[in-house]
Protein backbone atom coordinates (compact mmCIF):
# COMPACT_ATOMS: atom_id res chain seq x y z
CA UNK A 1 0.00 0.00 0.00
CA UNK A 2 1.48 3.48 -0.77
CA UNK A 3 2.53 5.82 2.52
CA UNK A 4 0.66 8.62 2.44
CA UNK A 5 3.49 10.21 4.05
CA UNK A 6 6.21 9.45 1.80
CA UNK A 7 3.31 11.18 -1.19
CA UNK A 8 2.56 14.08 0.80
CA UNK A 9 6.39 15.09 1.35
CA UNK A 10 7.63 13.95 -2.11
CA UNK A 11 4.94 16.16 -3.76
CA UNK A 12 5.65 18.69 -1.12
CA UNK A 13 9.53 18.93 -1.71
CA UNK A 14 8.77 18.46 -5.82
CA UNK A 15 6.61 22.33 -5.44
CA UNK A 16 10.14 23.62 -3.40
CA UNK A 17 12.14 22.60 -5.49
CA UNK A 18 13.86 24.95 -8.38
CA UNK A 19 15.47 21.91 -9.91
CA UNK A 20 14.64 18.54 -9.71
CA UNK A 21 16.53 15.78 -11.30
CA UNK A 22 15.15 12.02 -11.57
CA UNK A 23 18.13 9.35 -11.85
CA UNK A 24 16.36 5.40 -12.66
CA UNK A 25 17.27 2.07 -13.21
CA UNK A 26 15.85 -1.28 -14.11
CA UNK A 27 13.02 -1.15 -11.65
CA UNK A 28 11.55 1.50 -13.65
CA UNK A 29 11.14 -0.53 -16.80
CA UNK A 30 10.08 -3.85 -15.25
CA UNK A 31 6.67 -2.72 -14.38
CA UNK A 32 6.30 -2.15 -18.36
CA UNK A 33 7.54 -6.17 -18.98
CA UNK A 34 11.39 -5.42 -19.14
CA UNK A 35 13.60 -7.80 -17.75
CA UNK A 36 15.90 -6.64 -15.43
CA UNK A 37 19.19 -7.91 -14.46
CA UNK A 38 19.82 -8.75 -10.69
CA UNK A 39 16.36 -9.43 -9.76
CA UNK A 40 15.20 -13.54 -8.83
CA UNK A 41 13.66 -13.49 -12.55
CA UNK A 42 16.24 -11.06 -13.98
CA UNK A 43 18.29 -11.79 -16.66
CA UNK A 44 21.18 -13.47 -14.97
CA UNK A 45 18.90 -15.71 -13.27
CA UNK A 46 18.10 -17.36 -16.48
CA UNK A 47 20.96 -16.88 -18.40
CA UNK A 48 24.41 -18.00 -16.31
CA UNK A 49 27.13 -15.79 -17.41
CA UNK A 50 24.98 -13.04 -19.25
CA UNK A 51 27.41 -10.73 -19.25
CA UNK A 52 29.54 -12.30 -22.05
CA UNK A 53 26.60 -11.86 -24.32
CA UNK A 54 26.69 -8.29 -24.27
CA UNK A 55 30.33 -8.07 -25.13
CA UNK A 56 31.78 -6.83 -28.35
CA UNK A 57 33.79 -9.59 -28.61
CA UNK A 58 30.89 -12.36 -28.26
CA UNK A 59 28.64 -10.60 -30.75
CA UNK A 60 31.78 -10.51 -33.34
CA UNK A 61 32.69 -13.82 -32.52
CA UNK A 62 28.84 -15.39 -32.68
CA UNK A 63 26.59 -12.98 -33.99
CA UNK A 64 24.18 -15.57 -34.78
CA UNK A 65 23.93 -16.10 -30.88
CA UNK A 66 24.01 -12.96 -29.58
CA UNK A 67 21.38 -11.33 -31.68
CA UNK A 68 19.18 -14.09 -30.77
CA UNK A 69 20.06 -13.19 -27.31
CA UNK A 70 19.26 -10.00 -27.79
CA UNK A 71 16.26 -10.26 -29.59
CA UNK A 72 14.90 -12.54 -26.55
CA UNK A 73 15.26 -10.12 -23.93
CA UNK A 74 15.97 -6.70 -25.38
CA UNK A 75 13.46 -6.35 -28.70
CA UNK A 76 10.04 -7.75 -27.02
CA UNK A 77 7.45 -6.92 -28.77
CA UNK A 78 4.19 -4.66 -27.21
CA UNK A 79 6.51 -3.22 -24.37
CA UNK A 80 5.12 0.05 -23.77
CA UNK A 81 5.56 2.91 -21.15
CA UNK A 82 3.84 2.92 -17.23
CA UNK A 83 2.86 5.40 -14.92
CA UNK A 84 6.52 6.05 -13.63
CA UNK A 85 7.14 7.04 -17.35
CA UNK A 86 4.29 8.87 -17.84
CA UNK A 87 4.23 10.45 -14.43
CA UNK A 88 7.83 11.93 -15.06
CA UNK A 89 7.04 12.70 -18.78
CA UNK A 90 3.65 14.88 -16.85
CA UNK A 91 6.26 16.36 -14.57
CA UNK A 92 8.29 17.89 -16.81
CA UNK A 93 6.02 19.31 -18.65
CA UNK A 94 4.47 20.73 -16.11
CA UNK A 95 7.75 22.56 -14.86
CA UNK A 96 8.31 20.20 -12.39
CA UNK A 97 11.23 18.32 -13.44
CA UNK A 98 14.72 19.41 -15.52
CA UNK A 99 16.21 16.48 -16.75
CA UNK A 100 16.24 12.30 -16.49
CA UNK A 101 19.36 10.13 -15.74
CA UNK A 102 18.12 6.60 -17.19
CA UNK A 103 20.49 3.34 -16.81
CA UNK A 104 17.88 1.81 -19.09
CA UNK A 105 18.38 1.69 -22.76
CA UNK A 106 14.58 0.83 -23.69
CA UNK A 107 13.79 4.24 -24.85
CA UNK A 108 10.88 4.45 -22.99
CA UNK A 109 11.07 7.99 -21.27
CA UNK A 110 10.57 9.27 -24.65
CA UNK A 111 7.97 7.06 -26.11
CA UNK A 112 6.06 8.77 -22.96
CA UNK A 113 7.08 12.10 -23.64
CA UNK A 114 10.00 12.81 -21.64
CA UNK A 115 12.71 15.23 -23.61
CA UNK A 116 15.67 15.58 -21.64
CA UNK A 117 16.70 12.31 -21.20
CA UNK A 118 20.87 11.51 -20.47
CA UNK A 119 20.94 7.68 -21.31
CA UNK A 120 24.37 6.77 -20.01
CA UNK A 121 24.00 3.10 -21.42
CA UNK A 122 22.54 4.46 -24.88
CA UNK A 123 19.58 3.02 -26.35
CA UNK A 124 18.87 -0.41 -27.58
CA UNK A 125 16.33 0.85 -30.22
CA UNK A 126 18.68 2.47 -32.37
CA UNK A 127 21.31 -0.02 -34.19
CA UNK A 128 24.20 1.05 -36.79
CA UNK A 129 26.84 -0.33 -38.80
CA UNK A 130 29.93 -0.98 -37.58
CA UNK A 131 31.51 -1.01 -40.58
CA UNK A 132 29.76 1.95 -42.64
CA UNK A 133 27.82 4.01 -39.70
CA UNK A 134 24.49 3.55 -41.89
CA UNK A 135 21.88 3.72 -39.31
CA UNK A 136 19.06 1.33 -38.86
CA UNK A 137 16.14 1.58 -36.98
CA UNK A 138 14.23 -1.16 -34.31
CA UNK A 139 11.70 -2.57 -37.12
CA UNK A 140 14.47 -3.01 -39.31
CA UNK A 141 16.45 -4.98 -36.83
CA UNK A 142 13.40 -6.55 -35.47
CA UNK A 143 12.77 -8.04 -39.77
CA UNK A 144 16.14 -9.30 -39.80
CA UNK A 145 16.42 -12.98 -39.66
CA UNK A 146 19.38 -14.36 -37.68
CA UNK A 147 22.21 -12.13 -37.68
CA UNK A 148 21.52 -8.33 -38.67
CA UNK A 149 24.24 -7.05 -41.75
CA UNK A 150 24.12 -4.11 -43.30
CA UNK A 151 21.85 -3.93 -46.27
CA UNK A 152 23.95 -1.04 -48.14
CA UNK A 153 25.68 -2.54 -51.16
CA UNK A 154 29.64 -4.09 -51.13
CA UNK A 155 29.34 -2.87 -47.03
CA UNK A 156 27.86 -6.30 -45.46
CA UNK A 157 29.08 -5.41 -41.89
CA UNK A 158 27.83 -6.19 -38.65
CA UNK A 159 24.88 -4.13 -37.44
CA UNK A 160 24.83 -3.87 -33.49
CA UNK A 161 22.67 -1.85 -31.20
CA UNK A 162 23.54 1.34 -30.27
CA UNK A 163 24.49 0.88 -26.50
CA UNK A 164 26.97 0.56 -24.11
CA UNK A 165 28.58 -3.20 -23.81
CA UNK A 166 30.85 -4.41 -21.31
CA UNK A 167 34.20 -3.11 -21.33
CA UNK A 168 33.24 0.05 -23.21
CA UNK A 169 33.59 3.13 -22.13
CA UNK A 170 30.03 5.29 -21.52
CA UNK A 171 29.53 8.42 -23.89
CA UNK A 172 31.52 11.61 -22.52
CA UNK A 173 28.68 13.82 -24.12
CA UNK A 174 26.17 12.00 -22.28
CA UNK A 175 27.87 11.85 -18.90
CA UNK A 176 28.90 15.43 -18.77
CA UNK A 177 24.99 16.10 -18.95
CA UNK A 178 24.02 14.09 -16.73
CA UNK A 179 26.64 15.12 -14.06
CA UNK A 180 25.61 18.95 -15.04
CA UNK A 181 22.18 18.02 -14.04
CA UNK A 182 22.76 15.94 -11.02
CA UNK A 183 24.92 18.48 -9.58
CA UNK A 184 22.56 21.45 -10.28
CA UNK A 185 19.74 19.68 -8.82
CA UNK A 186 17.63 21.04 -5.45
CA UNK A 187 16.06 17.35 -5.32
CA UNK A 188 17.64 14.08 -6.82
CA UNK A 189 14.67 11.10 -7.08
CA UNK A 190 16.15 7.91 -7.55
CA UNK A 191 14.15 5.04 -8.63
CA UNK A 192 14.42 1.17 -9.21
CA UNK A 193 18.12 1.00 -9.30
CA UNK A 194 20.72 -1.15 -6.87
CA UNK A 195 22.73 1.38 -7.26
CA UNK A 196 25.39 -0.90 -7.16
CA UNK A 197 26.52 -0.79 -10.68
CA UNK A 198 28.97 1.86 -11.39
CA UNK A 199 30.13 3.90 -13.01
CA UNK A 200 26.76 4.98 -13.09
CA UNK A 201 25.50 4.61 -9.18
CA UNK A 202 28.48 6.85 -8.50
CA UNK A 203 27.02 9.77 -10.21
CA UNK A 204 24.82 10.67 -6.72
CA UNK A 205 28.21 11.86 -5.65
CA UNK A 206 28.13 14.60 -7.67
CA UNK A 207 24.85 16.44 -6.28
CA UNK A 208 25.55 19.45 -4.42
CA UNK A 209 25.77 20.24 -0.66
CA UNK A 210 22.04 20.90 0.75
CA UNK A 211 20.19 18.77 -2.02
CA UNK A 212 17.79 16.86 -1.40
CA UNK A 213 17.94 12.83 -1.64
CA UNK A 214 15.13 10.80 -2.28
CA UNK A 215 15.25 6.95 -2.67
CA UNK A 216 12.00 4.64 -4.45
CA UNK A 217 13.30 0.77 -4.84
CA UNK A 218 11.66 -2.54 -3.72
CA UNK A 219 14.84 -3.73 -1.53
CA UNK A 220 17.38 -1.71 0.46
CA UNK A 221 20.18 0.22 -1.46
CA UNK A 222 23.52 0.93 -0.09
CA UNK A 223 22.61 4.80 -0.16
CA UNK A 224 19.11 4.17 2.15
CA UNK A 225 20.51 5.33 5.20
CA UNK A 226 22.04 8.78 3.60
CA UNK A 227 18.67 9.54 1.95
CA UNK A 228 16.33 12.21 2.99
CA UNK A 229 13.37 9.72 2.07
CA UNK A 230 13.19 6.25 1.70
CA UNK A 231 10.16 4.42 0.06
CA UNK A 232 10.20 0.11 -0.81
CA UNK A 233 7.69 -0.24 -3.13
CA UNK A 234 6.35 0.01 -6.65
CA UNK A 235 7.63 3.33 -8.22
CA UNK A 236 5.16 3.03 -10.75
CA UNK A 237 2.27 2.99 -7.57
CA UNK A 238 3.99 5.88 -5.95
CA UNK A 239 4.16 7.94 -8.94
CA UNK A 240 0.47 7.39 -9.94
CA UNK A 241 -0.45 9.00 -6.59
CA UNK A 242 1.81 12.58 -7.06
CA UNK A 243 -0.38 15.42 -7.78
CA UNK A 244 1.51 18.07 -9.96
CA UNK A 245 0.50 21.84 -10.15
CA UNK A 246 1.94 23.48 -13.24
CA UNK A 247 4.12 26.53 -12.26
Amino acid sequence: MTDQRFISKLTQWLHESADTVFFGGAGVSTESGVADFRSATGIYSQMGGAERYLTLEFMNSQPEEFYSFYRKFFMKAGIRPNPAHTKLAEMEAAGKLSAIVTQNVDGLHQAAGSRRVYELHGNGNRFYCQRCSRKYTFDEAASAAGAFYCRDNNCGGLVRPDIVMYGEPLDEEVIGGAVNAIAGADLLIVGGSSMTVYPAAGMIHYRKPGSRLVLINLEATPYDSTADLVAHESIGELFSSIELESR
